[in-house]
């Protein structure tokens, strides 16, 4: 029997001893963020932004980071997502038409009124725009969790983009609509170092002007952002479908009860 040599055996230990301490570092440099944001009570703002001040860097891809921004997304695009592991959401609903309903509809996401869900929030002062980081405090059982996240991207104004049907019509698949939106309002944010999922989420109203309807849609795509998370993925699974729900149903409230009445 061939012996393989000392120094060969040896260094094959090491690079394994090297992947092993690199995967240690890696968890416990994840245990540690997700033991900074996870508190007794409901964080105070200057605890809330002491967190995010330590929270450095987009957590998924660099390649797709501003990826829903590209909306709709060509068939390629959707499989490599896909294909690495990200589940789709997709929602969009009429919250009212007009110049005045749309007017309310950014007004109320620039205030962050799509996301004061009692279970969770984001401070309404926290301003929108490019890099700019935010929290979604959530309370989860017994404890409080900031899960943070930085704006990818800001769009306001005029579009000539074609829109999205929601996933329910398109069966998941993004296809475009055929009409399109004349006004936009919409940002993405990509979940940073800390937070439970990796991947980004796009807010957006638009006003469709070849029928006056204002829409409200959430895009995303999101995986665990680590092993240790693939465990409670089925809860935070069923906690984004809740989201999707109540925000939606809190935006078309927001809307219509500022709408002044029809004499």
């Amino acid at each position: 029997m061939v012996r393989q040599p000392a120094f060969h055996v040896q260094h094959k230990g090491a690079l394994r001893l090297k992947r092993l301490l690199r995967s240690s570092s890696a968890e416990i440099e994840f245990v540690a963020s997700v033991s900074r944001h996870c508190l007794r009570a409901r964080p105070s703002t200057q605890e809330e932004k002491s967190f995010l001040s330590s929270c450095q860097g987009y957590n998924y891809d660099e390649k797709y980071v501003g990826a829903t921004s590209e909306a709709p997304w060509s068939a390629d695009r959707l499989d490599q997502l896909k294909r690495d592991g990200f589940i789709i959401n997709h929602t969009r609903v009429k919250v009212g038409a007009g110049p005045h309903a749309f007017a309310r509809a950014k007004d109320k996401l620039q205030n962050w009124r799509h996301l004061q869900l009692g279970w969770a929030s984001v401070d309404p002062s926290t301003p929108i725009k490019v890099g700019g980081k935010f929290g979604i405090v959530v309370h989860e059982m017994v404890a409080w969790l900031v899960n943070p996240l930085q704006v990818a991207y800001l769009r306001d104004g005029q579009e000539e983009a074609e829109t999205c049907r929601s996933s329910v019509e398109q069966r998941n698949e993004m296809k475009p609509a055929t009409s399109k939106a004349s006004q936009a309002f919409a940002f993405g944010g990509g979940t940073l170092r800390g937070h439970l999922l990796a991947g980004e989420e796009r807010f957006a109203v638009e006003w469709n002007e070849e029928d006056d309807s204002v829409w409200y849609e959430i895009l995303s795509f999101s995986k665990p952002a680590h092993f240790l998370t693939v465990a409670g993925f089925p809860v935070l699974r069923f906690q984004q479908k809740l989201f999707v729900k109540q925000s939606s149903e809190a935006m078309i409230r927001e809307i219509n009860n500022d709408m002044p009445l029809k004499g």
